[in-house]
């Protein structure tokens, strides 16, 4: 099977300052400590867009073996903790969760499978 991840996208925040102060020093070590079966974590911070002030201010991708592996880990106490406090700490609005696989197209190579 092919790897998935799990992302989060966080709306704007009210406060950024306040939000980047729990997002580091809360939230990111409990994800490290309580996502049971992650294979990688990666956290964006959007810094532009063409269209003016972006809607979205953070996005976390983690990365799971299987879909298999990424919803055991959301039913886990670990998981359901970590979710939780990722909808605590989304003050601008609502945090968008969502599960996909994808697949990586390095330049150079000539590519002939389909997208997923």
């Amino acid at each position: 099977m092919k790897s998935v991840k799990l992302t989060v996208i966080y709306p704007r925040p009210k406060d950024v300052d306040a939000f980047e102060h729990i997002y580091q020093s809360e939230h990111v070590p409990l994800a490290v400590a309580r996502l049971a079966a992650k294979t990688k974590m990666v956290a964006t911070k959007v810094l532009a867009s063409p269209q003016g002030t972006p809607p979205f201010y953070r996005i976390a991708e983690v990365y799971f073996p299987s879909m298999q592996a990424l919803e055991e880990c959301a039913a886990s106490a670990g998981g359901k903790e970590v979710l939780a406090h990722a909808v605590k700490i989304s003050s601008g609005g609502p945090a968008n969760f969502l599960g996909s696989r994808g697949r990586d197209f390095h330049l150079g190579q000539t590519v002939t499978a389909s997208l997923c």
